[in-house]
């Protein structure tokens, strides 16, 4: 067992503050003692200096009450079409009375502000934890940690006046690894790496076959634990589906917008070609579940069950906790979660076909920042409207009402749009 913080754990850590539990008490979830817990919070929080809807960043004691105007020098104002200097986000810079004001919550413990209530209507400083940033700062340290040069200046020196003169004789480095392996003390990709750092009197352009490669471009990407995946992978959802036939299947996916921003989670109903959709401020695991939390309060036990038994979605990171999507706040089971194979999109062919119709509204590269859940909302009532002829020249919506009833799709915010009145362009936004 490896004596590190797996991502499921953090997103458990996370989920923990965010309802107060205590350190011990998610230790005892984890099976950790409770200064790891401790120490892995405060390790990796975070400080943002935000506001909310309509209010910018504001620390001072002094500004519930405080009406000053034109504080900045004349003619250096940032922000001048503010009322009161108070609705500028300079406003703790510039002002000479500014007397700051910490709030106590990040003195006692869990020390982050995860579990504030009024952590949506603050303008103080904010400490916070997110498991996503948290694993890939480790993730960072472990990779920094193990790599670099390992050998000093002296070592360095003893192999450099051993290779680089039989290397510009046109020696190969395998030939010069093969025939003084013992005196080296190093492996063959280690010379290489020391080549490529400049560290040797040698250089890259010393090697004939190489210059001739082209280079190999890796990007990085955060990569998450693989063991919420054991058991729910593609062959077990194959056999799941063939236990319980009667089973409508869900598929899953997000449509990102630009990076960093808001992203939609999509889910679509198969058996009915049904869509819907949710923003979502940013592509995390916990957003994901609250989505989840959300509809299971909206629609209640019977219905969701209903309409989720099994779900059937990507290796994206924020499908990486499909435990808290299974299971609902009280603990019942309420769907169960499956995985595609990687680089497999075509196992949920059917969502990935209806993404098309998005992409005709809102083309890859178009930011969700300004967009509303009433937007989306609109967007899918035109989609769902659009007669398929897989579904003998009828619409999503008429399919998804008569398997379900027609009170539901109005309960999840979404209308039927008459045939002549269906937009499937960006002029739908300008509406």
């Amino acid at each position: 067992m490896s004596k590190y913080l797996t991502y499921q754990e953090r997103l458990e850590i996370e989920a923990g503050l965010k309802e107060n539990l205590s350190f011990g008490v998610i230790a005892l979830k984890l099976n950790k003692d409770r200064t790891t817990i401790a120490k892995e919070i405060k390790r990796h929080t975070i400080t943002k200096k935000t506001g909310y809807s309509g209010w910018p960043y504001n620390a001072c004691r002094l500004r519930s009450k405080c009406k000053k105007k034109k504080i900045c020098p004349k003619g250096e104002c940032r922000r001048a079409s503010a009322t009161y200097c108070k609705l500028c986000s300079y406003c703790n810079e510039s002002c000479p009375d500014f007397e700051e004001q910490v709030c106590i919550s990040q003195f006692k413990p869990p020390y982050v502000c995860n579990g504030c209530r009024q952590l949506d209507k603050c303008t103080l400083t904010k400490v916070t934890y997110d498991a996503v940033d948290a694993h890939t700062a480790f993730t960072s340290t472990i990779s920094e940690a193990r790599s670099g040069i390992l050998s000093d200046e002296a070592e360095l020196t003893r192999i450099n006046n051993l290779i680089s003169p039989l290397i510009k004789n046109g020696q190969s480095v395998h030939q010069v690894y093969i025939n003084y392996v013992d005196e080296l003390m190093c492996s063959e990709k280690t010379i290489y790496n020391y080549i490529d750092a400049c560290l040797l009197d040698v250089r890259n352009i010393d090697l004939p076959r190489k210059v001739k490669y082209r280079p190999r471009y890796k990007k990085s990407e955060f990569k998450v634990d693989k063991g919420c995946r054991i058991g729910r992978n593609y062959s077990d959802f194959q056999i799941f589906v063939y236990k319980h036939p009667d089973y409508a299947i869900v598929q899953m996916d997000s449509v990102i917008g630009n990076k960093g921003g808001k992203v939609l989670l999509t889910i679509h109903f198969v058996n009915t070609s049904f869509m819907i959709a949710f923003l979502r401020k940013a592509n995390t695991s916990q957003s994901v579940i609250d989505v989840f939390n959300q509809l299971y309060e909206l629609l209640g036990k019977a219905i969701f069950k209903k309409l989720f038994p099994v779900i059937l979605t990507d290796n994206g990171s924020e499908f990486s906790n499909p435990e808290a999507i299974e299971f609902a706040p009280d603990g019942t089971r309420r769907t169960s979660v499956f995985y595609c194979d990687p680089s497999a999109p075509y196992q949920k062919g059917s969502i990935e076909v209806n993404h098309e119709l998005i992409r005709r509204i809102l083309p890859k590269g178009t930011s969700f920042d300004a967009m509303t859940q009433e937007t989306v909302c609109l967007i899918m009532s035109h989609i769902n409207s659009y007669t398929r002829k897989k579904l003998n020249e009828k619409n999503p919506y008429q399919a998804f009402s008569f398997y379900y009833g027609e009170n539901l799709p109005c309960q999840m915010g979404y209308v039927s749009v008459p045939a002549e009145d269906i937009i499937l362009t960006r002029k739908l936004l300008n509406k």
